[in-house]
């Protein structure tokens, strides 16, 4: 060692020194927020474990139900779940090398020699058996110096905690499309009903066309232009069935439950009243939103590596200690001091040994590779920051659509009850008439139509209404356990 001093410490000094020049600059991204949306929320704050399990707001035990049971046999929660287990058994891989390593090594074996040439009246012993057992603990200790190993152990944990955001995020993801799903379907359901209802105007407005037409009271063409209104509601009846199929296989597969009937859901043909979105500020979406977390995490992950590629260009110092046992047996020659002679005998030598070292490595020809993948680590720690960057500005643009959208569903959901009401009124009046005797029955029958059809669409806004709340909620950062990741970062 005392020989090779004159020539490593010049080279440790100049890897030293193009570490320093080459040290990794800070990647600052810019996150930041509006101070409120554009749009008011009207709603009141929600506490975290209510936005957490937001779809408990609706007040539906069947969507409970579903999102419970999705959370508990649907495929993705159950691919979610092993995710998890895999990104905490890398994590603790990865802390492990980090950790003194060495391993135990041994052998034994048995030798048996015979003489199968010169004298056999030597003195000393030629041939016999021979046992030899050894063990040996040999440990490779890294001295963190420069923080290489802290680093890795902080990029192994920001990689944990971007795997589980990304899995909340699935989470999430689900309890949405349960909602989205259950609440179209039962949307459907009610459009289903609506729709045989104006099957069953059009097909009596049908037959009071055709006998006007048959006793010369009105054009063969009035009957013609009512059959096409007939079958353009017949062909509506068909779509609308088809959508709520696949809208209830859909919702089966995301339970766990693909293989059963698409009927077997028994779903009701009511929509209930969204609930108000909560109040919600821009700047909450950076804590909130499991994506916006994951690219945070993902961020700290590539400023940790670009960092250990820095870092690799020091030396590298590591202690070397060693523990070991070895036993031999072997053919010898004793002497006996009271006979003066000598006899062979089987001797037998166990020993025991300790050793200490330490070792050095500089990468002083490999720096230049070494200073290109620090360089190429760097952009991609700035290509996470504007990742960063464009998720935040992507979830501010989702969560202000969601509610803007909202904002506008109810407004034409008021407008539409208020026009429901009476078109509903118009028919009951064109009903007592033609009861009456006032008005022919197509009169009324055009009236319910008129009715239907603002019913219809009241019913299809207000489903829009509730498929609208769900997209709030996910766009504000709910459907995951947040209070339990809180501090995961």
């Amino acid at each position: 060692m005392r020989h090779l001093a004159p020539v490593m410490v010049p080279m440790i000094v100049l890897a030293t020194a193009f570490a320093w020049a080459a040290d990794a600059k800070t990647v600052i991204p810019d996150a930041r927020l509006p101070l409120a949306y554009d749009t008011p929320s009207g709603g009141t704050p929600l506490p975290v474990a209510e936005l957490d399990r937001w779809w408990l707001l609706f007040n539906d035990p069947r969507l409970n139900a579903l999102e419970d049971e999705a959370f508990r046999t649907g495929p993705d929660a159950r691919t979610a779940a092993a995710r998890v287990l895999e990104a905490r058994a890398t994590r603790s891989s990865l802390v492990a090398q980090t950790l003194p390593t060495g391993s135990i090594a041994g052998n034994a074996s048995r030798q048996h020699e015979s003489n199968i040439g010169g004298s056999g009246g030597s003195l000393f012993p030629i041939g016999g058996d021979i046992e030899s057992e050894t063990a040996n603990l040999k440990v490779s200790w890294e001295i963190d110096l420069f923080g290489r190993l802290s680093e890795a152990r902080k990029v192994a944990k920001a990689n944990l905690a971007a795997t589980r955001f990304n899995v909340e995020g699935a989470r999430a993801s689900l309890a949405a499309g349960v909602a989205d799903n259950y609440f179209l379907a039962t949307g459907l359901t009610i459009q289903i009903a609506d729709a045989r209802e104006t099957v069953r105007i059009e097909t009596e407005l049908q037959r009071i066309a055709q006998e006007k037409a048959d006793l010369g009271l009105a054009a063969t063409s009035d009957a013609d232009r009512v059959a096409g209104d007939l079958a353009q509601a017949r062909a509506q009846l068909e779509d609308l069935q088809s959508q709520r199929h696949a809208a209830e296989r859909q919702l089966l597969i995301l339970i766990g439950r693909a293989g059963a009937p698409a009927d077997s859901l028994n779903l009701a043909a009511e929509a209930a009243e969204a609930p108000p979105p909560p109040a919600a500020l821009p700047g909450e979406l950076l804590a909130r939103r499991p994506d916006v977390r994951e690219a945070e995490a993902r961020l700290r992950s590539e400023a940790g590596t670009a960092r250990l590629r820095h870092l690799a260009i020091y030396p590298t110092f590591t202690i070397l200690p060693q523990l070991g046992l070895s036993r031999s047996v072997q053919p010898s020659v004793a002497y006996n001091p009271s006979t003066n002679t000598l006899s062979p005998y089987q001797q037998t030598t166990s020993l025991g040994l300790w050793s200490w070292g330490g070792g050095v490595t500089v990468p002083v020809f490999n720096i230049p590779q070494l200073l290109f993948d620090a360089k190429a680590e760097d952009a991609r720690t700035q290509q996470a920051a504007v990742a960063y960057e464009k998720t935040v500005q992507v979830a501010y643009g989702e969560a202000e659509n969601a509610l803007v959208s909202l904002a506008a569903g109810k407004r034409a959901a008021v407008l539409l009850a208020d026009g429901e009401v009476r078109a509903h009124r118009a028919s009951d009046a064109a009903k007592t008439r033609y009861a009456m005797g006032l008005d022919d029955l197509t009169t009324a029958l055009s009236a319910e139509q008129a009715w239907r059809g603002t019913r219809a669409a009241l019913t299809a806004e207000r489903v829009q209404a509730l498929r609208r709340a769900v997209a709030t909620y996910k766009a504000l950062g709910g459907g995951w356990s947040f209070a339990n990741l809180a501090k995961a970062r």
